[in-house]
């Protein structure tokens, strides 16, 4: 017997699997060597960036809701733990200069 059919027994909800689709473009990824974050009441916004010095591109801007972003920063928090847990302390590189401006 599998989980959702326990689950069904016990009176307990049955779990979806959510089935992702992906285009292959998507699944190259995009690199980025600098982010910004702004948000309002409703919404985060992260902007990242590559950075190739005289100008940057926006690589991928990703908008979710307050609840979302702190469970981002949990994952990515405790992903960090474990990366440093088995490959050594991660150290910091140093902020870009200046202001991040768009130009059109």
């Amino acid at each position: 017997m599998n989980q959702n059919q326990q689950n069904q027994q016990q009176g307990q909800p049955q779990q979806q699997q959510l089935q992702i689709k992906v285009r292959d473009e998507e699944l190259k990824g995009a690199y980025s060597n600098l982010m910004q974050i702004l948000h309002t009441k409703e919404e985060f916004v992260l902007d990242f960036f590559f950075n190739a010095p005289p100008q940057g591109i926006l690589a991928s801007r990703v908008m979710v809701s307050p609840g979302h972003a702190k469970r981002i920063a949990a994952a990515l928090a405790e992903n960090v733990k474990k990366y440093e847990e088995k490959f050594g302390k991660i150290e910091q590189g140093e902020a870009p200069e200046g202001k991040i401006g768009f130009i059109k």
